[in-house]
């Protein structure tokens, strides 16, 4: 007859692991992406291709470089 009370006791358990993950996370922010940064394409250069990436290359080099 302890099986339903097991039952509820690993998922309440189970519910303050996840509250605690979830409290740590927006105190802490994530500690470890999902996924990295040339999989997101939120940096400045984000969805840049090859002409793009040597365009702003050309726009930041100095005027003694040309």
């Amino acid at each position: 007859m302890n099986e339903p009370n097991d039952d509820r006791s690993a998922e309440d358990q189970a519910s303050r692991a996840r509250a605690e993950r979830a409290r740590l996370a927006r105190i802490f922010g994530e500690v470890l992406p999902e996924t990295t940064g040339d999989e997101r394409h939120d940096g400045p250069d984000a969805g840049s291709t090859g002409s793009q990436s040597d365009e702003w290359l050309k726009q930041q080099r100095p005027p003694h470089y040309f």
